[in-house]
């Protein structure tokens, strides 16, 4: 996720329990871009053991091109295009998930890279702009060119995050594909995400929002994936998580303000927040000075109750993940 899933959100993450493998935040791409050195050290810079792909969005093909053989200069794991971002602002660009809405570009620009790209080179797509009824026609571009996996966040660009997924047209995909499938979005915990695969046949998942909310996610569904008791983490195994990361991202920026720092910790604290017993919510969403920050973490996550396993059923942030 842009902005919040960089290098120190992924040491982190890998401290307790890392994915297969890593995306970078995306590579912005248009005739005037350069790589983004920041997004560059989640590549070189990254201790985690895990292989990292470099994510590009864009439309431009002259410059996907150059930044994907310049990227492939990099130990990356492979190249991902981003086809699914739902941002207006990207959209309003022909980028991400706005080129959903013309099929002739997707196919193109899909064609294109997998010519100039020697390693890996994988997708990540929505079912569509306006409906999934539009799937079927970008499934057969997918199935034309022989990229090495697809992930399909499972909406559309109109819905954002605002439905349950579509588990019949991810399963559809992986009827159809000769490439590995995996299937995104509204994975929350271990029973979403073992039902989100047994309901498409995936070859596996790939987990954003989840994975700020409750950042044991891998380490669980690795657990539920064979079997094993599925550890629950508490409330101060939250708080500690929280100071990492409130740590980790300070000692990372460049001129370090420890007012705008509160205010760019609140970003990923809305997931971690989001549901939580008491006015934690409310409370962070009001905080501006260091101390404000850490007295609210004090007194709403000083104490070892088991966290709940979901975010709550009439959640705005992980809306539609009951109906796995």
């Amino acid at each position: 996720m842009q902005d919040v899933t960089d290098l120190p959100f992924m040491r982190i993450i890998a401290r307790r329990g890392a994915p297969d493998w890593f995306v970078t935040e995306y590579f912005r791409v248009h005739p005037e871009s350069c790589l983004n050195r920041y997004i560059l050290r989640s590549i070189v810079e990254n201790e985690t053991g895990r292989p990292v792909f470099a994510q590009m969005i864009g439309r431009d093909l002259p410059s996907l091109i150059r930044s994907a053989r310049q990227l492939a200069e990099y130990p990356i794991a492979g190249i991902d295009l981003n086809l699914g971002c739902p941002a207006p602002i990207v959209c309003r660009k022909d980028a991400g998930g706005g080129l959903l809405r013309n099929p002739e570009t997707v196919n193109r620009l899909i064609g294109s890279l997998r010519d100039a790209i020697p390693g890996r080179f994988t997708v990540k797509t929505r079912l569509g702009y306006t409906t999934p009824e539009e799937f079927p026609g970008l499934l057969d571009i997918f199935r034309s060119h022989a990229i090495d996996g697809l992930t399909i966040h499972g909406r559309t660009v109109v819905e954002r995050y605002q439905t349950p997924v579509h588990p019949e047209m991810v399963r559809s995909a992986v009827e159809v594909m000769p490439c590995p499938v995996i299937a995104n979005g509204n994975v929350v915990d271990v029973a979403s995400g073992l039902s989100y695969l047994a309901r498409t046949g995936a070859a596996g998942l790939m987990v954003g929002r989840g994975a700020i909310r409750n950042p044991w996610i891998f380490s669980q569904l690795e657990a539920g994936f064979s079997a094993q008791a599925v550890r629950i983490p508490t409330y101060r195994e939250l708080w500690e998580y929280v100071l990492e990361l409130y740590q980790e991202i300070a000692r990372e920026t460049p001129k370090f303000n420890p007012l705008s720092h509160v205010q760019r910790m609140k970003k990923t604290m809305a997931y971690i927040t989001h549901g939580l017993e008491g006015d934690f919510e409310y409370d962070m969403r009001r905080a501006r000075t260091p101390e404000d920050f850490e007295e609210i973490c004090r007194r709403h996550l000083d104490h070892d109750i088991p966290l709940p396993p979901q975010p709550p059923r009439e959640s705005k942030l992980f809306c539609g993940f009951e109906a796995l």
